[in-house]
Formats: structure tokens, C-alpha cells, sequence
């Protein structure tokens, strides 16, 4: 497949009058694709994780309050406007960390504050460009990752980054399919606990575009890489921060320690979009913290039970442990000492 063609997968589709959202809940046992037509079930679909990576969840909210708009609209006085606001904060709440999903409101509460008549023709208009946009930036960034990894016998990955994941092609995984077409390369995916989007979504995503790929157990990444079976770790964020910290799914941090141990180099590919200037280090960072029942076994989950659980989602790889950090801008090599201010 060259980098031109339509993937197999979307996460999203929109037709103008409504969104479907594939329910990654269901996958790989079954396709389902869910039709929405207001922004507080696109804000439920996202807080459920039936959308979720940071790129996909900033275009799903974008398509949100273009269909706020078609909803609000219509009414005869200045509460559309209102309305429209309270959907925006909505949505906002719906996921903490992903700094895209932000980003992505912050741009169409822009193009609202500019509109005095109909909005809807020019919110349709901005949701359509950023989810071209994201795809656009995740071929460059194939094909920038790609030039840095060269060959290379193993690459390993973590959660889901593809297609799924973003606008498609996808950050990490669109490296991944940049260097495959470039030739032959092991892949390997960890399963990604608790919701397993490794062992779910990303060896099915490879496999839908007949891409081979080797699912691990989590623990089992140190003694792949003590193997020597890889050279590269490529990831996605949903956040970093100025100095290059960045945020990604819970597990992130352990590799890229067990990484420096190994000599195995670790790349995060994510757009500009996941850049977030505002503030200064990791520390800064909200780390978002599910529901402790998605953890622990059904028999735990009753009152006064001796058994509880810590359930963070995401946590952060200081800069000093990152190799490159790639965008559509350009790349950023070992981002400790200036981090990403060049890019923002």
C-alpha cells in the first residue's frame, strides 16, 4: 500500500449532517459505527472511549459543535450562541488530558466569535480542515520518522497510534507503515493494559492493511528488548509539554526507562496540535484517573470492599529519556536541553 491509498479503517466519518464514530469498544470482534447528530453524545462518546486518541478525539469534537450549530441554530434569538458555549464546555470536560481536544474547541470557539450570521457553513468548513490536516501531518510525519529510523531490524510500539487513532495513517503507526513500505521490519506491539488497545485495535488496524505484527505481553517488553529483537520504540502523546516531557498512555514511562537500559532509542510522533506551550514541564500535566471498576475484577467491586485500585490512564516520559519527537513541523532530536520551543 503507498502512502496515497485509503486505509482500510477510519475512526470517523462525516457526512454533513451527522458523525459515525466507530465504537472501538466493540473491535476487533465486531464493526459497529455509531451516527450522531448532537455534541453531548459526541461528548458521551468520547468520555467512553468508544473515540479515543488525542488527534481523533480533537476532530469528533470539532464535528461536535459543528452539529451543535445545526442543532442551536435555528432559533430565532441570541441563545444559540449560549448554547453553542455550553456544549463547547461540555466537551471540554470530557477527557482532561489530551491537549488536542483543546486545541481543537479553542479553534472553532474562534470562528464563532467571528460570525454574525449563520455559522454553521464556516464551522463545517473548519472541522473538515482540521481533520484534513491531521491526515495530511500524519504522512509527513510517516515520512519524516521514517528517514530517522532507516532500517532497522525491530520496532516496537505502544498502545494505539494509527488510524484509530487520528484523522488517519496515524503518528507512530504511520511511521511504522512509512518504514514497512521501505522494507521488510519486525513489529511489535505491547498489549496495552487495562483496555488492551494494543492487543485490540493496533495488531488488528496493521493487520487490516496486510501489515504482519507480533503481539507481547506488557511485562515481556524488557526481555525483548534484552533480546536485542529491536532498535526502535515509537510511540504517540496526547500531550507534551515545552520542554519536551510528554504524556502518553499509562506504560509509556516504563519503556522508555527500560529503553535507556537496553540502547534501544525512543521516538513519540504526534502533531503540533499535541504541543502545549502553556506550561513549562510534566509536572504540570493532568493526569486523567477512570473509574477503578475498568481494573479490578467484578468480585472486588462491591462495598466496603479490602481491595481498591489506582487506575491512571496516562503518565509522562521526562524529555532527557526521548530520542526524537517528530511532527509535521519538522523534528526535534534528544529534547532535553531546548525541548519543543522551536516547534511551537
Amino acid at each position: 500500500m503507498n502512502s496515497t491509498q485509503q486505509l482500510t479503517v477510519s475512526a470517523l466519518a462525516w457526512n454533513g449532517n451527522c458523525l459515525k464514530v466507530l465504537d472501538q469498544r466493540q473491535l476487533p470482534e465486531h464493526i459497529i459505527y455509531d451516527e450522531y447528530t448532537d455534541a453531548k453524545r459526541v461528548a458521551e462518546a468520547i468520555r467512553s472511549m468508544r473515540v479515543r486518541g488525542a488527534p481523533a478525539i480533537g476532530i469528533a469534537a470539532a464535528y461536535a459543535v459543528v452539529l451543535s450549530a445545526k442543532q442551536h441554530y435555528a432559533q430565532t434569538n441570541s441563545a444559540w450562541q449560549k448554547q453553542i458555549a455550553e456544549d463547547i464546555e461540555l466537551l471540554a470536560q470530557s477527557r482532561p488530558t489530551a491537549v488536542n481536544l483543546f486545541w481543537a474547541l479553542d479553534l472553532m470557539q474562534k470562528a464563532i466569535a467571528q460570525q454574525t450570521g449563520n455559522p454553521i457553513s464556516a464551522l463545517q468548513t473548519l472541522a473538515e480542515k482540521i481533520h484534513a490536516d491531521d491526515i495530511a501531518a500524519n504522512h509527513t510525519m510517516g515520512e519524516l520518522g521514517a528517514d530517522i529510523i532507516g532500517n532497522t531490524k525491530g520496532i516496537m510500539t505502544h498502545c494505539n497510534a494509527g488510524a484509530l487513532a487520528t484523522g488517519g495513517y496515524g503518528t507512530a503507526l504511520g511511521v511504522i507503515r512509512s518504514v514497512y513500505q521501505r522494507g521488510s521490519t519486525k513489529i511489535y506491539a505491547g498489549e496495552t493494559r487495562p483496555w488492551l488497545q494494543g492487543a485490540r485495535l493496533t495488531v488488528w488496524e496493521l493487520a487490516q492493511d496486510a501489515i504482519p505484527a507480533t503481539l507481547i505481553a506488557d511485562s515481556a517488553a524488557a526481555w525483548l528488548m534484552a533480546s536485542g529483537a529491536i532498535e526502535w520504540i515509537v510511540v504517540g502523546a496526547d500531550r507534551i509539554a515545552a520542554n519536551g516531557d510528554v504524556a502518553n498512555k499509562i506504560g509509556t514511562y516504563s519503556l522508555a526507562v527500560l529503553a535507556r537500559q537496553h540502547g534501544v532509542k525512543m521516538m513519540v510522533v504526534a502533531p503540533t496540535s499535541t504541543l502545549d506551550g502553556s506550561i513549562a514541564n510534566g509536572a504540570e500535566i493532568k493526569i486523567e484517573q477512570r473509574l477503578q471498576s475498568e481494573l479490578l475484577p467484578s468480585c472486588y467491586n462491591v462495598e466496603n470492599a479490602l481491595v481498591d485500585a489506582w487506575n491512571p490512564v496516562f503518565d509522562v516520559t521526562p524529555a532527557h529519556l526521548i530520542s526524537a519527537i517528530v511532527t509535521e513541523r519538522g523534528v526535534v532530536l534528544n529534547p532535553d536541553k531546548d525541548g519543543v520551543r522551536s516547534l511551537l
